[in-house]
């Protein structure tokens, strides 16, 4: 690559990792529903098909297929949430509110480097995933006083309530090819985190915290940890497989929250892996499916019942401390792509995960509603040159509701979260 175009490749890393903590999200629990552009128009499916260098994200095997290349894109991620709380006595603790903040821009970049016909090496930088809620000012004395559609903080605080939690990605990959049909790829995973909470004292005053003084309002605090991903991708006639592993990332912990998360402020990220195919029945037409599981339940900060929480068990921050009672969550993905000229490439896609949160765990997941289901998704490439292409897509997710009681010291209270989604995005693919 020309000295010119290296410095070029640099800024844009840099600003890359600049604007990767403007993004917060949640799709398949605080998963993405795909990681790159052309992934994304096809409902996230990615695991069998070898086209982008966002494949350090998914299946580091299908860098395999990869030559030279360069991609870099990002996504407006429009996610609307909301959170409501009736039956207070005498409207009281009554609340209805909308969060705040609904824009979200989250880029990508990745590079691959063909170093002979049996070793590609490269990098992916991606947002994994992330949080984000802000809810209006309140105060506790509001709390009391609430009518039924009242906007304040829902946990009784002072000041806004809500919770930001961003993590940054950076996978350098190396792809072998054993022969012409079977590649096998490894990425290490070096990851970055910031989280922060706000307007959650109450927690502190009710005797709910192992640690008040760390429980809320300590700015933005970070952390990181180190992973890894394996990959297979193999060509079965038309048939093609894949299929990838990630165990769980140990991350240091959120030192200023270890009155919030279980294990003093600990939050891993969960062991994720799944199978794909992909297969043309045409030359024109190629259809593909993936299954991935995320195992939320093994990490206590995401996994652990809030229901623990009370001043005679588990307290927050606790080892076993409550947590957000997210379940496992299995996704399958179905996605299509139809060649229908010889420069512009359309697809279309399908993903339905399982929601994580239960109602018994309503109370604590209006921090965090990550309960959308269904995605549908369109996308297409237009070819601009031999070494260049554009990419674009687009993805709804319609509104999901999960009502249950309050885990609030009060008889008969009722609460509802929901939350629906929209993101559009852009993406440019070189060749070099």
């Amino acid at each position: 690559m020309k000295p010119g175009n290296m410095n070029t490749l640099k800024l844009s890393l840099a600003t890359l990792l600049a604007l990767s903590f403007t993004a917060a999200h949640a799709t398949n629990g605080y998963f993405s529903h795909g990681y790159g552009t052309k992934s994304k128009g096809r409902g996230g499916v990615s695991l069998a098909i070898s086209d982008d260098t966002m494949a350090g994200a998914t299946n580091p095997a299908l860098f395999a297929d990869l030559n030279n290349r360069i991609d870099a894109g990002f996504d407006a991620f429009v996610p609307r949430r909301g959170a409501e709380r009736t039956n207070g006595p005498l409207g009281q603790f009554n609340f209805n509110e909308r969060s705040d903040r609904n824009l979200f821009i989250i880029p990508d970049f990745g590079m691959s480097k063909k170093l002979s016909q049996k070793l590609t090496v490269g990098v992916t930088v991606y947002g994994n995933g992330g949080l984000n809620t802000d809810y209006q000012e309140g105060d506790s004395t509001a709390c009391v006083n609430n009518l039924p559609t009242a906007r304040g903080n829902p946990f009784c605080g002072q000041g806004s309530a809500g919770v930001n939690l961003e993590q940054l990605v950076i996978a350098p990959t190396l792809a072998y090819r054993l022969n012409e049909n079977h590649a096998f790829g490894f990425s290490p995973l070096f990851v970055y985190q910031r989280f922060y909470a706000e307007g959650l004292q109450l927690f502190g005053t009710l005797g709910y915290s192992s640690d008040a003084n760390r429980l809320t309002n300590e700015g933005t605090s970070t952390s990181n940890g180190r992973g890894y991903r394996v990959g297979y991708f193999g060509t079965f006639g038309s048939l093609q497989v894949g299929a990838a592993y990630s165990p769980r990332v140990d991350m240091n912990k959120f030192d200023e929250y270890a009155g919030l998360f279980a294990g003093q402020g600990d939050f891993d990220i969960p062991t994720n892996y799944g199978v794909g195919v992909s297969w043309r029945p045409t030359r024109k037409l190629m259809l593909a499916a993936d299954v991935t599981k995320i195992k939320f339940s093994e990490v206590p900060a995401v996994g652990n019942s809030s229901r623990t929480a009370a001043p005679l068990c588990n307290c927050l921050g606790d080892e076993n401390g409550p947590g957000f009672g997210w379940r496992d969550v299995t996704v399958k993905k179905l996605g299509l792509e139809y060649q229908a000229t010889r420069n512009l490439l359309l697809r279309a896609g399908y993903n339905k995960g399982d929601n994580p949160v239960t109602e018994e765990n309503v109370t604590f997941n209006i921090l965090a509603p990550g309960v959308v289901t269904k995605h549908y998704t369109l996308g297409a490439t237009y070819r601009l040159s031999e070494a260049t292409e554009i990419s674009g897509h687009y993805m709804r997710a319609p509104t999901v509701r999960v009502r249950g009681e309050s885990a609030l010291p009060l008889p008969g209270l009722r609460e509802s979260i929901d939350m629906e989604q929209e993101s559009l995005s852009v993406s440019v693919g070189f060749n070099y």
